[in-house]
């Protein structure tokens, strides 16, 4: 399960690349999300599936979907709509396919060498173990975070609210 683990490594070090050093939003959200699923691939090579679960589900899942309601509430005009037009090209998913299709033949694998259902020697990490561990030692540290989110939420709504006002005032 080595080589499943490099193989996602370098899949999510390319596709971060694609994200840096691409031009149009669209094709830096679609390298996102093939780099979000192969860091999700590492936690499952690494026999960690709810750590890796967790990575689909909420990065690659909700987050990434945010991203693309930001992009289309974005692109307006007519201008955009030929620019989408571009984008539709096969030429744009030509990296990330390929990219995703590398994950898929390293998850196929690591389905096929995974006879008794480990994936490596180890311990399993499961959701209790993970819940024993933020709320046992790191109790504070998940609280705090708690309300540096909740601070971040009363800041962003009031922001919005203020430039709504703004634009009204204009």
């Amino acid at each position: 399960m080595e080589l499943a683990f490099y193989l996602s490594g370098l899949v999510a070090i390319l596709a971060t690349l694609g994200v840096i050093s691409g031009t149009h939003a669209v094709h830096a959200l679609l390298y996102l999300i093939v780099s979000l699923l192969a860091v999700a691939m590492t936690f499952f090579a690494l026999g960690a599936p709810f750590a890796g679960a967790l990575e689909i589900i909420v990065y690659a899942g909700a987050i990434m979907v945010l991203f693309v309601f930001v992009v289309m509430m974005l692109n307006l005009g007519e201008d955009t709509q030929e620019q989408e037009r571009a984008w539709l090209k096969p030429k744009t998913w030509l990296g990330p396919s390929l990219l995703a299709g590398v994950l898929m033949l390293v998850m196929i694998t690591m389905l096929i060498e995974a006879g008794d259902g480990r994936l490596i020697d180890g311990d399993l990490l499961t959701a209790k173990a993970v819940g024993q561990l933020l709320f046992g030692p790191w109790l504070l540290v998940v609280e705090l975070a708690a309300f540096l989110l909740l601070a971040a939420l009363v800041t962003a709504s009031h922001v919005g609210r203020l430039s709504a006002f703004q634009g009204e005032r204009e």
